[in-house]
């Protein structure tokens, strides 16, 4: 067993405890579809029931600690001490629909960082119907249970399977993402769009997903994949190819060769137009 810190202990507990009342709700939702009340509603409920259940275990563990969640906004903590950051259901909508993949995502964010600014020192994320635990520490590695996680060692795009967003209802920039999309898709393998953010830069840390890039993602979809990406020796930025993924809410992640042929195919794209 490979031995992490007592706060990947606390965030595996609370994920644990939250993860069976998702599993049993996931399957009631499929019967919804004639209910008075609406599946919509029934998965709201879930994601506020995850939500309550991982904030209770971790506020018995770090009482000072402030939350940044999904459902309820920020929780004000002790601002000298660290705070969670929260996703109770990343990939709602494939949750609704009865799909198979959606996960929780749980990190913690020190205020007192490098470089002036609040970093991501863990990450966890829960896919409570494969019970796969992907987790971060910073400078520990990523790894999934006790399997040490490597990016992919691919290094040519024609072998590339590569993960995005689509934008939808008034959420990202369609224009944008066309013309990446346009730019990409020509020279990748493949390219995958399964509907849980968090998700994909776990697997992008695991190698399953060889690259990954989208825009207009909320802290709680990105900050524990982000951390598991760089922990498994890849790369996270923005469209630049800067370290502003968060400021500028733009994300590309890959290994470093592909990395560095993703950007100049993305930053290329949106230069031309």
């Amino acid at each position: 067993m490979v031995a992490h810190s007592g706060i990947i202990t606390v965030i595996e507990r609370a994920a644990r405890k939250a993860g069976p009342r998702l599993r049993r709700d996931f399957n009631e939702v499929q019967h919804l579809q004639v209910s008075r009340k609406g599946p919509a509603d029934f998965v709201s409920m879930a994601d506020r029931r995850a939500e309550d259940t991982l904030i209770e275990e971790l506020q018995k563990a770090r009482p000072d600690w402030g939350f940044l969640v999904e459902e309820r906004g920020e929780i004000k903590g002790d601002p000298d001490l660290p705070r969670w950051i929260i996703d109770p259901l990343d990939g709602t909508s494939n949750f609704l629909h009865g799909i198979p993949h959606f996960c929780m995502s749980i990190a913690v964010e020190d205020p007192r960082g490098t470089q002036g600014k609040p970093e991501i020192t863990h990450g966890y994320i829960y896919q409570p119907l494969t019970d796969e635990s992907f987790w971060a520490e910073k400078g520990r590695g990523a790894w999934l249970q006790d399997q040490r996680l490597r990016v992919s060692a691919r290094r040519e795009l024609p072998d590339a399977l590569i993960a995005t967003g689509i934008p939808f209802m008034g959420h990202g920039n369609f224009a944008e993402w066309t013309r990446i999309f346009g730019a990409v898709a020509p020279e990748v393998a493949g390219i995958r769009r399964l509907g849980a953010a968090a998700l994909d830069l776990a697997w992008v840390a695991a190698g399953r997903f060889d690259g990954f890039w989208e825009s207009d993602l909320k802290p709680w979809d990105v900050a524990a994949g982000m951390l598991l990406v760089k922990e498994a020796g890849g790369f996270v930025t923005d469209y630049r190819g800067q370290d502003m993924a968060r400021e500028r809410n733009q994300f590309l992640a890959a290994n470093d060769v592909l990395h560095s042929k993703l950007h100049k195919l993305v930053a290329g794209a949106l230069r031309n137009n």
